[in-house]
C-alpha cells in the first residue's frame, strides 16, 4: 500500500491523509473477513472423556455422571445437566462435585436413584482456565435406547451478537495498549520534543480512551458472553458480581485501576515534562517516568497473561512473563511504528536522530519478539502436525508471514532512514526571517495575530521543504505500508488469542480416537478349536446383532472338521473389555439345534475392543477357551 508524493502546487497535507485513509479502509475490510471467520472462541479446555461414555448403553442407572477434561475449567450450579426423555432433570441439582486428581480434571454431578429406562441427555457449560467460555452435549442410554425430547440450544456459548461485540472489544483493547504504550515510549525514548506536540498528545490519549472504553465494554458484557447471550444481562448486577468472582473479571477490574495510573502518568508526560527546560531536571524526570511508565504498562500486559491462553497450560509460571514480554515488544514496535507515522504526516518537526533512534527500538523489539514467539509457539502448538492440522497452527502461520512481510517493507523504511537528512541552518533562518508583517508600533493584539500567522506560515514552510523531500516521502510511504500491515496482523492475533491451541486441539483428538470406533454392522467370527480328544477339532462361528451397545442378539454354530453341524456337551461365551477392567461378562447361550446356540439381550455396556471368550467340552475330560478381539461400538 503506499501513497504518492505531492504534485507540484497541491496541498501538502491533504493527499497524505487520503492515502492514510484508503489504508485504514482495507485494513478494516481485511479485518472484517478475518474476524468474520472466526466464529464462536475456541477455548483452551476440551472435553476428553465422560464416563458414561458418548453413546454408551448401560444395564443399570449409574449413581453419577462424571465428565473429563484437558485443562483446568471453572464450574457453578448448573454446569452440568443431565436430562432424561421428557427433559426433566435427572440429575440432583447440586453444584458439581471437584474429583480432580493430580493433573487429571474431572467434575461429576449426583443421579436420582430409579431412573428408568431410556435416552439420557448430558449438557455442560464451564469457563476455560484461559478465559473463554466451553459448552456441548452427549448421550447414554439405561437399559435401551429410547426417544427424547430434549431441545438443547443450536448456538455455542460465546457466539452471536454478544460473541460478536466481545470480539471486537477485545481487538479495539489491544489496539488501544498499542497506541497508549507505543505512542508514550515513542515520546519518551526516541522523540522528547514530541512530548509537546499536540498530534502526539491525542494519539497517547485516545490510545488511553480507547483501552478504557474497550475494557468497560468487556467487563459489562462478561456475564452475557459466558452466559445466556443477551445483551440486557449486561445490566444484572447478580452477574456482574460473580463476573468480578472470577479470574477473567478480576482481570479486567485490575486493568482499570492501572489505567488510572496510566492517566496520571499521561498527565505529567504531557504536562510538567513537556514544559521542562532544565535539561539535567528532564533527564532526571525522564527515568522516574520510564520506571513508572514501565511498570504501570508491564501490569496491564500481565492482566492479559495472567487470565487468558499464557495461565493455563504447560509451563504457566515460564510462560506469562514471557507474554508479558511479548506484548511490551508488540506496543513498542507497532506503537512506535504508528507514532512515526503521525509525527512524519502531521508535524514538520520531527529529524533524522528521532527516526534512527526508533529504528534502533523497533529492531529491539524485533529480537525480543523472536524469541518470545518461537516459545510460544512451541507452546500451544508442540508438532509439526499441529501447526499445519489446526486452525490455531494455520493462523500462526498466517501471522509469521505477516510478520516476515512486515519485516521486508521494514527494512525498506531503514534504506530511507539512513538516507534521512535535517533541514540546513541556512533554510531554517530563511524560514523564520520572512514576517508576515512588521511595524514598530501595533497594540498587543495585532502582535499576537501577526506572530500566530508567522508561526503558521513558518510552519507550512517547512512542511512544504519536508514534503518535497524525496527521502522523506519515501520514508512516509514505506511506514504506511508497515502500519497497514501491522493493523491486519494485529486482527490476526487477536483471533489467535480466541482460538483453541493446536496442542490442546490434537490432545483432545487423540483422546476421542482411542475409543475405538463403532462396527459399521453385526459382528461376525470364526475361531476354529482343538480339545485334543477324539473328534475334538471344529470351527464355532459367532454372530452378535446388532452389534453396537445396548441389547444384542447373540448366535453361535459348532461346525465339526467335516463342515457338518456338531453338538458338544457344554459351551460357553463371556466378554471382557480389558481396558476398561469390565468382565468378564458371562452368556449361557440355549441350544436352539443341532450345533446352533443362542441368547438374546446380551448387553454390551460399552463401546470398544472386547475379547470373546468360548470354552468348547467336546467330552467329559476334553475342553479349550478360546478367544478373539473385536471392535464393537
Amino acid at each position: 500500500m503506499t501513497a504518492t508524493a505531492p504534485r507540484p502546487g497541491a496541498s501538502p497535507i491533504r493527499r497524505p491523509f487520503t492515502a492514510a485513509a484508503l489504508a485504514a479502509a482495507l485494513v478494516s475490510l481485511v479485518f472484517g473477513l478475518v474476524l468474520a471467520g472466526a466464529g464462536p472462541a475456541s477455548a483452551h479446555a476440551a472435553l476428553t472423556g465422560s464416563d458414561p461414555q458418548d453413546g454408551a448403553v448401560v444395564a443399570t442407572a449409574p449413581k453419577e455422571v462424571t465428565l473429563t477434561f484437558s485443562e483446568a475449567i471453572a464450574v457453578g450450579d448448573g454446569s452440568i445437566r443431565v436430562l432424561d426423555p421428557s427433559s426433566k432433570r435427572a440429575d440432583t441439582g447440586a453444584e458439581p462435585k471437584d474429583l480432580s486428581d493430580g493433573s487429571t480434571v474431572r467434575y461429576g454431578v449426583e443421579l436420582h436413584s430409579g431412573l428408568p429406562d431410556g435416552t439420557y441427555t448430558v449438557a455442560w457449560q464451564a469457563i476455560s482456565a484461559d478465559s473463554h467460555p466451553i459448552s456441548g452435549a452427549f448421550t447414554f442410554s439405561i437399559g435401551a435406547p429410547s426417544e427424547t425430547t430434549v431441545a438443547l440450544p443450536s448456538d455455542e456459548v460465546g457466539g452471536g451478537p454478544v460473541g460478536t461485540v466481545y470480539g471486537i472489544a477485545r481487538y479495539v483493547a489491544y489496539a488501544g495498549f498499542t497506541l497508549l504504550v507505543g505512542g508514550a515510549a515513542f515520546v519518551l525514548g526516541c522523540w522528547p520534543r514530541g512530548a509537546s506536540v499536540r498530534p502526539m498528545q491525542r494519539l497517547v490519549v485516545r490510545g488511553w480512551v480507547t483501552l478504557t472504553a474497550a475494557t468497560l465494554v468487556m467487563l459489562l458484557l462478561r456475564n452475557p458472553y459466558t452466559g445466556s447471550g443477551k445483551f440486557a444481562d449486561a445490566f444484572d448486577l447478580d452477574g456482574l458480581q460473580a463476573v468480578l468472582d472470577t479470574k477473567p473479571g478480576a482481570a479486567l477490574v485490575s486493568r482499570l485501576l492501572l489505567l488510572g495510573a496510566a492517566a496520571l502518568f499521561i498527565a505529567v508526560l504531557f504536562g510538567t515534562y513537556a514544559r521542562r527546560e532544565d535539561a539535567v531536571e528532564k533527564k532526571d524526570l525522564t527515568f522516574g517516568l520510564a520506571v513508572g511508565g514501565g511498570v504501570v504498562a508491564a501490569g496491564i500486559a500481565a492482566t492479559w497473561a495472567m487470565s487468558e491462553h499464557a495461565s493455563t497450560g504447560i509451563q504457566a509460571g515460564i510462560a506469562m512473563p514471557v507474554d508479558v514480554l511479548h506484548l511490551l515488544a508488540v506496543a513498542a514496535w507497532l506503537g512506535g511504528l504508528v507514532s512515526l507515522l503521525v509525527a512524519l504526516y502531521r508535524t514538520p518537526d520531527i529529524g533524522s536522530h528521532a527516526v534512527r533512534r526508533f529504528s534502533r527500538v523497533a529492531f529491539g523489539s524485533v529480537l525480543v519478539l523472536a524469541a518470545t514467539g518461537i516459545y510460544q509457539s512451541w507452546r500451544q502448538v508442540g508438532t509439526w502436525s499441529a501447526l499445519t492440522g489446526t486452525r490455531y497452527g494455520q493462523l500462526l502461520i498466517l501471522k509469521v508471514v505477516l510478520i516476515a512481510v512486515l519485516l521486508a517493507v521494514a527494512w525498506f523504511s531503514r534504506r530511507w532512514t539512513g538516507r534521512l537528512t535535517d533541514a540546513a541552518p541556512g533554510e531554517a533562518a530563511e524560514e523564520a526571517a520572512d514576517p508576515v508583517e512588521t511595524a514598530d508600533d501595533v497594540d498587543p493584539a495585532r502582535a499576537a495575530q501577526l506572530a500566530r500567522q508567522q508561526a503558521v506560515l513558518t510552519a507550512t514552510k517547512k512542511k512544504r521543504i519536508r514534503d518535497a523531500d524525496p527521502e522523506r516521502s519515501g520514508l512516509r510511504r514505506s511506514v504506511l505500508a508497515e502500519a497497514a500491515i501491522a493493523v491486519v496482523l494485529l486482527a490476526v492475533t487477536t483471533v489467535l488469542t480466541s482460538t483453541e491451541p493446536g496442542r490442546t486441539e490434537v490432545e483432545a483428538k487423540g483422546a476421542s480416537a482411542a475409543a475405538p470406533a463403532p462396527a459399521a454392522g453385526p459382528v461376525n467370527l470364526s475361531m476354529p478349536f482343538d480339545t485334543g480328544g477324539q473328534n475334538g477339532k471344529g470351527t464355532v462361528r459367532i454372530d452378535i446383532d446388532p452389534g453396537r451397545t445396548g441389547s444384542n442378539e447373540l448366535h453361535v454354530w459348532v461346525d465339526g472338521s467335516d463342515g457338518k453341524p456338531m453338538d458338544v456337551p457344554e459351551l460357553k461365551v463371556a466378554l471382557t473389555l480389558e481396558a476398561q477392567e469390565i468382565g468378564p461378562l458371562p452368556v449361557v447361550p440355549d441350544r436352539l439345534a443341532e450345533g446352533h446356540w443362542s441368547a438374546s439381550g446380551v448387553q454390551i455396556p460399552m463401546a470398544g475392543e472386547w475379547k470373546v471368550d468360548v470354552t468348547v467340552r467336546t467330552s467329559d475330560i476334553d475342553q479349550v477357551t478360546i478367544d478373539k478381539n473385536v471392535k464393537i461400538g
